[in-house]
């Protein structure tokens, strides 16, 4: 399927591996990818995710567009079809909208699909020769991923519309200075980078991580009054866990806590 996928001490990472292709995504792509999200959100062993591409010179270029023809049923009857539809009707995004924490690793250029994967994570880092874009619009179609969703609340209206509506591309230290990504570094850096941040979040209690995200996402849909109600609550829900205790009491014997998501 061009997906390689591996977990290693709770941290698991997905590859994009079609390098002689710019990791560009085709149908069978797709559906793995969707697949690979649904598996990682119902396995709480997972703690951190690492998204990344294999090569030097692309994360990904976005559907492939020579592989990816458009299909034989309408797009009602792909969506609404039922068991049998064409995957191609699913977001790239679809299932990834989990509690685990994840972290885009930016190896190359992100166009499309592939910038729209990268939107759809928590925390965004780069290699110093990565490229970011939207061109959708200039081949007369449009992000149907995220993109023209995710984009603007991530680096504010003015930047996303320029991206959006022209199609073109920003480099590394562009999307480091609107927000896009947080930490641009050496391309031989970028998964020691990548894995010490996913290391340090499985590490910390699962409980309270997926707590954690959870408010930080849903917090952006509600006005602040009802969202700090809504932190306080799930505040309260953590507070008698046994992992908040463990922390507690490691921090005061000046130990490292073993957390067991408890």
């Amino acid at each position: 399927m061009n997906i390689d996928f591996s977990v290693d001490e709770g941290v698991a990472t997905v590859r994009l591996n079609r390098p002689e292709a710019l990791n560009a995504i085709d149908y069978p792509m797709r559906e793995r990818l969707q697949h690979l999200w649904r598996h990682i959100g119902s396995t709480p062993e997972i703690r951190a995710v690492i998204v990344t591409g294999a090569g030097e010179r692309a994360f990904s270029s976005g559907a492939d567009l020579r592989r990816t023809p458009p299909p034989a049923t309408s797009f009602a009857a792909q969506t609404f079809g039922g068991e049998g539809a064409e995957p191609e009707a699913g977001s790239l995004t679809l299932g990834l909208d989990f509690d685990t924490p994840t972290i885009c690793a930016f190896n190359g250029l992100a166009y499309g699909g592939g910038l729209e994967i990268g939107l759809a994570c928590d925390i965004r880092i780069a290699a110093d020769t990565a490229r970011f874009a939207l061109p959708e619009v200039c081949v007369g179609s449009m992000p149907g991923s995220g993109g023209t969703q995710r984009l603007p609340r991530l680096i504010g209206s003015a930047n996303a519309m320029w991206m959006l509506l022209t199609g073109e591309s920003i480099d590394a230290q562009a999307a480091l200075r609107i927000g896009l990504v947080s930490h641009v570094v050496a391309p031989d850096a970028l998964l020691g980078t990548a894995t010490g941040i996913a290391r340090r979040i499985a590490d910390a209690a699962p409980l309270a991580v997926r707590a954690i995200k959870r408010a930080a996402r849903d917090g952006l849909d509600m006005p602040l009054p009802i969202a700090l109600t809504y932190e306080r609550q799930t505040w309260g829900l953590l507070r008698d866990t046994e992992d908040r205790k463990e922390g507690r009491e490691a921090f005061a014997q000046k130990r490292t806590p073993v957390f067991r998501g408890r």
